[in-house]
C-alpha cells in the first residue's frame, strides 16, 4: 500500500513538472549555401549560422554554412530544396524568376524569396603589373581567370564580355579556377589577370595583390555605359581607396548588393527566427568583416531587394516597425 502511495506521489511530481516546465523545441536544420571559403558569403554564412545556433534552445534550429560555388549554384539548390538559405547577387533575383540565362535550362524560379540585403558586390579586375593590361579592354587575348561555371562571379563577367562583343575564345586562356586558387596562378606566372565579384576589403583580392605586383584594373568604358543603360539590376561601383595597400583612387566598376535568398516554401518560423537572430546582433555582425561595417537595418531591407520578400521576414520588419 505503502508503495502505490509513492508511486503515485512521483507520478504527480513529474506530471506537473511537464506541465510547468516549457516544451523542448522541436529540433530543425538548415543550410546557408555561401561561397568559397575566402570569400564574403562564407564569413556572413558562418556567422549568422553561429547567431542562430547559440539561440538554439529557444527555437530548436541548428544551422550549418557550407561553402559552394556561388550565387547561380546556390539558386539551383534553394530550388532543388538542398539548401534552405542561400547568398546570391541581386541582379540574379529577377533572372532567376523569370527564367533568363544563366537560369533558362532548368527554368524559372518562381518561389525565390528574399530575406535582407548585405554589401555591396564590385566586378574587381586585378592584373600583373608586367602583364601589360591597363584597362579592361586590355583584357582581349590575355590569360584570365573568368571564374567557375555555376558562381555569380561567371555569370557577371560573361555578361560583361558579351556587352563589349567577346566570348571565351578571345582570350589567350580563360581559366575557371576558384577564389582560393587565383592567387598562386597569378603569382607563378600563370595567369595575367583574375576577375571576381566580391565584396572589399576581400581575403582573396588581398593574397592576389600580396603575391606579386599588380594593379586594379577599371571596368568602364562606352561598352560599360551601354550594359548599365540596357541592364538596370547592374549599378556603378567604385573599388574604394585605401582598402588594399597602393590604391590611392577610387576604381571605378559596377556591381550590385550581396542578398539572401530563400524558398516561399521554407517555413515562416525559421526564417523568423533566422532574421531575429541577426538583427538582434547586428552591430556583432558588422564587427565580423570590414565590407559589413557600415550596414544598416533600414538599408538592408530594401537596398537590392527586387524578388518577394519571404513572409517570416516581413514578420519581423513589421513587429520593428521598419516596413
Amino acid at each position: 500500500m505503502q508503495q502505490h502511495r509513492i508511486m503515485g506521489f512521483l507520478a504527480c511530481v513529474m506530471g506537473s513538472t511537464l506541465l510547468s516546465s516549457p516544451l523542448v523545441a522541436q529540433e530543425r536544420y538548415v543550410t546557408i549555401g555561401t561561397g568559397g571559403q575566402t570569400g564574403v558569403y562564407y564569413t556572413a554564412g558562418q556567422s549568422i549560422c553561429r547567431f542562430l545556433n547559440r539561440s538554439a534552445a529557444e527555437h530548436g534550429i541548428k544551422c550549418n554554412a557550407p561553402s559552394s560555388a556561388g550565387s547561380v549554384s546556390n539558386i539551383a539548390s534553394i530550388k532543388s530544396g538542398d539548401y534552405d538559405f542561400g547568398f546570391i547577387q541581386s541582379d540574379h533575383q529577377n533572372k532567376a524568376l523569370t527564367g533568363q540565362p544563366p537560369f533558362d535550362q532548368n527554368g524559372a524560379v518562381e518561389d525565390l524569396r528574399v530575406v535582407f540585403s548585405l554589401q555591396s558586390e564590385i566586378l574587381t579586375v586585378v592584373a600583373r603589373a608586367d602583364s601589360g593590361i591597363e584597362t579592361f579592354a586590355d583584357l582581349k587575348g590575355k590569360r584570365v581567370n573568368i571564374g567557375v561555371p555555376g558562381s555569380g562571379s561567371r555569370d557577371t563577367f560573361d555578361e560583361v564580355i558579351q556587352a563589349n562583343g567577346w566570348s571565351k575564345s578571345d582570350f589567350s586562356l580563360a581559366a575557371e579556377l576558384k577564389p582560393a586558387e587565383m592567387a598562386a596562378a597569378l603569382g607563378d606566372n600563370n595567369l595575367d589577370a583574375i576577375t571576381y565579384v566580391v565584396g572589399h576589403p576581400s581575403g582573396a583580392i588581398q593574397e592576389a595583390m600580396a603575391t606579386v605586383e599588380t594593379r586594379l584594373i577599371p571596368v568602364s568604358g562606352p561598352d560599360i555605359d551601354k550594359l548599365l543603360a540596357q541592364a538596370s539590376y547592374f549599378t556603378k561601383a567604385d573599388i574604394p581607396a585605401g582598402v588594399y595597400p597602393g590604391v590611392e583612387q577610387p576604381v571605378p566598376s559596377i556591381g550590385g548588393k550581396a542578398v539572401l535568398a530563400t524558398s516561399a516554401k521554407t517555413d515562416p518560423e525559421v526564417v523568423y527566427q533566422l532574421v531575429k537572430s541577426v538583427f538582434d546582433n547586428l552591430e556583432r555582425f558588422k564587427r565580423l568583416h570590414p565590407a559589413f561595417a557600415d550596414l544598416q537595418a533600414e538599408d538592408m531591407i530594401k537596398a537590392g531587394l527586387t524578388a518577394p520578400m519571404h513572409d517570416g521576414a516581413l514578420r519581423f520588419y513589421k513587429e520593428k516597425g521598419w516596413l
